[in-house]
């Protein structure tokens, strides 16, 4: 299975930068992972940015740092929670649709079909898909990063009255280029292992519907699992450079 997977891995980088390239396939495909996660990235990063505000601020008022609170939250989100609950609502939502699609199209021999009419299903399926997810999630990632601060601002605002910008100022002082640079390569790396493992999932389905069923649920538990270990790698790497 390993072999397999290596060899799936190397397939895609093998014609990932053969001609020809499925331009309009990636652009649908980014509209598919990023519009229509839209809402549902948007409501759970607000909630992640109230929550955890409100959650924070009793430990911090014990030890009367209340005007931490910003900072907190914004390392708090920035370094972590925005780009890993972006990766784990886009495996659930994104990982399970393109692990059930390429898994009917297997199973209904669809995929046969294309190869035996002359086409390239590999990347018109495979690679289109992929370089959408590593595109779009780190797009969402950075998105879901400003929502929940945004959700932070209103419950700090409603409690503490502290305006937007000193706010961002407090927000913005504990950063640095490393966390933003560490952010963006987890939330690339996270794209491609969501698009890889759904891909793998339902692209070597079988077993009719059952193994639809089957890749859908195995594209959505090994990208999760996947993403909680490269999670834990590089934040251990990004700490070397801090």
């Amino acid at each position: 299975m390993m072999y397999r997977v290596y060899a799936f891995i190397l397939r895609f980088f093998k014609e990932v930068f053969v001609p020809p390239y499925e331009f309009k396939e990636v652009l649908r495909q980014c509209y598919e992972v990023g519009v229509r996660s839209f809402t549902l990235i948007s409501l759970t990063g607000f909630i992640v940015g109230v929550i955890f505000t409100k959650q924070s601020r009793p430990s911090l008022t014990e030890f009367g740092a209340t005007s931490w609170l910003p900072s907190l939250v914004s390392i708090a989100i920035m370094r972590a929670l925005a780009p890993l609950v972006t990766a784990l609502i886009a495996a659930g939502k994104v990982g399970s649709s393109i692990g059930a699609e390429l898994g009917s199209m297997r199973v209904t021999e669809q995929i046969d079909a294309m190869e035996v009419s002359g086409t390239k299903p590999f990347k018109f399926l495979v690679c289109t898909r992929v370089i959408a997810t590593t595109i779009t999630i780190p797009i969402l990632a950075t998105y879901t990063a400003f929502i929940a601060l945004l959700g932070g601002y209103l419950n700090v605002s409603q409690n503490e009255g502290t305006s937007y910008s000193a706010f961002m100022e407090q927000v913005f002082e504990p950063l640095t280029f490393i966390d933003f640079y560490a952010s963006l390569i987890k939330s690339l790396v996270f794209g491609f292992t969501i698009g890889i493992v759904g891909c793998y999932q339902g692209y070597n389905s079988t077993k009719g519907t059952e193994g639809v069923g089957k890749a859908a649920n195995g594209a959505v538990v090994t990208a999760m699992f996947i993403v909680f270990i490269e999670e834990v790698l590089i934040v251990q790497m990004a700490g070397w450079f801090r």
